[in-house]
């Protein structure tokens, strides 16, 4: 032989085994593959005999792939022969058709027990498109209408829902956000992708990512939530938005063990409805006062010291201290002003702050009853010095007393330096509310309740409950006397 002749056997021999360990290589690659899918399947050759049979098709029906490779067809150990006809029909129609074939039939297990499966079928073509087989994936009917369901709701989810829902992953980002969502939060769903929630909200973001947190740690919490949040957004309507909220940590089905994905936050927004709650009871504390009070007063033998236990029982949970004016005669014009001209009268002029701008006053007011500016305890009376307090002209006070109404005045988001003590108000005092007290048709002087910067400024509500505490320190005052006539 020939060294060329030698080397070109060799050459020979070294290209077939390569290629029968290519071969080798691929069929064990194909057989992982077909063993770790999560769905069953089994295989044809054109004539039906049983080619392939993986781990999945085993665990459904019981049958090995020892047992079921090489069967011809399925009749009469993996299906019934009465369920035979419409298994065979199917599977001829997957190797006529082109594309997938979906069915439903019952398969037969080893231990004698029928299954019923959802199957999809395809014809195998080979090179020139001829058909070599089939092949048929199949899953327990249960299973795959569980799989389809959770489908559908994760898409109902996401697009007609009516709460908002949004996937934020282990980085407490928003990964997927619905349609309702999106609406609430004031920007498009994709703009809020990936972005951290402090730039969503102004307030309220600690708490919600705390609450992330502990899901992704912890789990979900057993009731749902209620968070107080404050849109960046300019748009937003309201300045704070209660958003009931409930939350499930979401865990990969894939990993050996449970991976968190990120946490599904699920809310509503209960703005309107926890305000009208808290509306109602603040209404019915009021009230609840208001009879409390009544009872009190009633065992009073003096009638200045009911209107002292009047003013006490307002003061809970409505304002952090009280004042009890009396006017006495008209107040002397100011030097070099002339009684009765335009100047000295009061004049109503918004001034910015939720009150009116008065020239002057055209009485003088006496402080007759205080709670304590300091600590906490029982209104007290003033000593009757008849001097009357010294108030500015244009007071709060002033202005309430000419109106016959209720004014209320702030110092706003950023208060200067002196407005109380220009108010001749206690130190601290930010908001003011003064009620005039009215009595059997005369205006008896004015009541003044006072907050701090802890407490929000008075609204409309509080000035309705202020003139009801009004018209109750007025009736005690004018039987006790105290009122000038």
């Amino acid at each position: 032989m020939s060294a060329s002749s030698a080397s070109s056997g060799l050459s020979g021999s070294s290209a077939s085994a390569r290629c029968a360990a290519e071969e080798t290589e691929d069929s064990g690659l194909l057989a992982a593959l077909l063993d770790g899918m999560d769905a069953a399947l089994v295989a044809f050759s054109a004539d039906g005999t049983v080619t392939h049979w993986n781990h999945e098709a085993e665990r459904i029906l019981g049958w090995t792939v020892a047992e079921a490779v090489g069967r011809t067809g399925l009749t009469g150990w993996a299906v019934r022969k009465e369920d035979a006809d419409g298994v065979d029909a199917a599977l001829t129609a997957a190797m006529r058709s082109p594309g997938r074939q979906v069915h439903e039939f019952a398969l037969l297990a080893k231990d004698g027990h029928r299954v019923l499966v959802r199957t999809q079928s395809s014809a195998v073509r080979g090179p020139g498109g001829r058909v070599s087989g089939a092949y048929c994936a199949f899953s327990e009917v249960h299973t795959q209408i569980d799989l389809e369901r959770s489908i559908a709701l994760s898409e109902a989810l996401f697009e007609d829902a009516s709460w908002g829902v949004v996937l934020v992953d282990a980085d407490l980002r928003p990964a997927v956000v619905n349609a309702h969502a999106a609406r609430i939060l004031g920007v498009g769903r994709t703009a809020l992708l990936g972005r951290p929630l402090a730039e969503l909200l102004a307030q309220g973001v600690e708490e919600l990512e705390c609450a992330l947190q502990h899901v992704l740690a912890e789990g979900a919490p057993p009731a749902a939530a209620e968070l107080w949040v404050t849109l960046r957004s300019e748009e937003a309507e309201l300045p704070r938005r209660c958003w009931r909220s409930g939350f499930v940590r979401l865990a990969s089905p894939l990993a050996e063990e449970p991976v968190p994905l990120g946490v599904a936050w699920l809310f509503q927004d209960v703005t309107e409805a926890k305000r009208t709650e808290q509306e109602n009871s603040l209404l019915r504390f009021r009230a609840h006062q208001l009879h409390r009070a009544g009872r009190a007063a009633a065992e009073c033998p003096d009638p200045a010291e009911a209107a002292a236990v009047h003013l006490d029982f307002a003061l809970a949970g409505f304002a952090d201290h009280g004042l009890v004016d009396l006017a006495t005669k008209p107040a002397p014009a100011p030097y070099g002003v002339v009684a009765g001209d335009d100047t000295y009268e009061a004049r109503e002029a918004d001034d910015g702050d939720g009150g009116y701008e008065g020239a002057g006053a055209a009485c003088a007011l006496v402080r007759t009853l205080s709670s304590p500016a300091g600590s906490p305890g029982p209104s007290e009376a003033s000593s009757a010095t008849g001097i009357p307090v010294p108030y500015v002209r244009g007071h709060p006070a002033f202005q309430a007393y000419e109106r016959r109404g209720s004014v209320r005045s702030s110092a706003g988001s950023a208060p200067a330096e002196g407005w109380a003590a220009a108010r001749n108000w206690p130190d601290g005092t930010v908001h003011g509310l003064c009620a005039v007290l009215r009595s059997r048709g005369r205006t008896l002087g004015v009541v003044t309740f006072l907050r701090s910067p802890a407490r929000r400024p008075f609204d409309r509500a509080d000035a309705d409950y202020a003139e009801e505490v009004a018209s109750r320190i007025a009736a005690s005052l004018d039987l006790s006397g105290a009122a000038s006539t």
